[in-house]
């Protein structure tokens, strides 16, 4: 199978799976009990709606909203508005959900993009030295910091921090958003904490497989001939172990990379950063349909589109991959 049919096949089933995953989430908001009618008549509770309004006036928000048609009909409505990328306005606010979106969005990357680094920047050189210092107290000690990095829960982390902050070094979370190219140390502030947070789980993930991988290469033929004909240790790792070793990290890096992202809904809101994460929390609190789908199909075609671009990567760097 040649790379263009390849590729052609991957991008099918990253479309089926978003088609699948627009499906799910649609019926799921719909089986809810409850809608959007309801908290915008009750100002934010559909327990009181019931109570604080008649009938007839929740059947005219439905109708003005259109969630009172045919469940297929909004659905296909929505799809042919989703692939247009005209995702409507927020029932809630009666913004442009697109817009909104494109302006949080550089938050989310931002948090993310630090995410990985700190990841990367741990996990991989911790991993290679744990693997070289085996069965050490060097080895030890990165192992117990790898199984907290993949044991302790984003939200936990979190609220540690901040009440560590708050309690001792009278710190808290800064208001808005300091872009990095025109406020580069506010924004390295800001986004100092959360991106730790974030990325101590992808770098307990990373230390544990570049060790891995570095332990089975360091067992092989070739290396112990390298070693044998008297190379330099240094030439012995960077030449034939780590060329070896981190090519399976890189599928690792790239679906801790996948994960962060949707990581960071829970730290958005523990540390107020007004990304595409806590857009998407209040508008579950609010049952804002317009909001909640578009940005739940985003988060899971970045999934599906870095998984795609690790694959061919990974192809790129080890040709004796084959297509399958």
């Amino acid at each position: 199978m040649n790379m263009r049919v390849y590729l052609l096949r991957r991008l099918l089933q990253g479309a089926l799976t978003l088609l699948l995953v627009s499906i799910a989430i649609f019926a799921a908001l719909r089986a809810a009990p409850g809608d959007a009618a309801d908290v915008i008549v009750a100002g934010g509770s559909g327990a009181e709606a019931a109570q604080a309004s008649s009938e007839g006036e929740r059947a005219a928000i439905r109708s003005e909203l259109g969630i009172d048609r045919p469940l297929w009909r909004q659905y296909t409505s929505w799809l042919s508005d989703m692939v247009t990328l005209d995702w409507g306005e927020s029932f809630v606010t009666g913004r442009s959900v697109w817009t909104e979106f494109l302006r949080r969005l550089p938050v989310t990357l931002q948090l993310s993009i630090m995410g990985i680094a700190v990841a990367v920047g741990l996990g991989v050189p911790l991993g290679v030295a744990a693997a070289l210092r085996q069965d050490t107290w060097v080895d030890y000690a990165v192992r117990v910091f790898a199984l907290g990095g993949v044991s302790l829960p984003h939200f936990w982390l979190a609220t540690l921090v901040l009440l560590a902050g708050v309690r001792y070094f009278t710190w808290s979370p800064p208001p808005g958003y300091h872009a990095p190219l025109s406020e580069p140390w506010a924004s390295l502030t800001q986004f100092l904490w959360p991106a730790l947070v974030l990325g101590y789980s992808g770098a307990g993930l990373l230390t544990r497989m570049t060790r891995y991988t570095v332990l089975e290469v360091m067992r092989q033929e070739y290396v112990r001939t390298a070693r044998a004909k008297g190379l330099f240790p240094a030439d012995v790792v960077q030449r034939h172990i780590l060329r070896n070793a981190l090519l399976p990290v890189i599928t690792v890096a790239g679906i801790a990379f996948a994960t962060l992202i949707s990581g960071s809904v829970v730290l958005e809101q523990v540390f107020s950063l007004p990304g595409t994460g806590l857009y998407l929390l209040d508008a579950v609190k609010f049952r804002d349909y317009a909001v909640v789908q578009p940005v739940i199909v985003f988060f899971a075609a970045w999934v599906v589109l870095v998984n795609l671009t690790v694959d061919m990567l990974y192809t790129w760097l080890n040709p004796q991959v084959r297509y399958g």
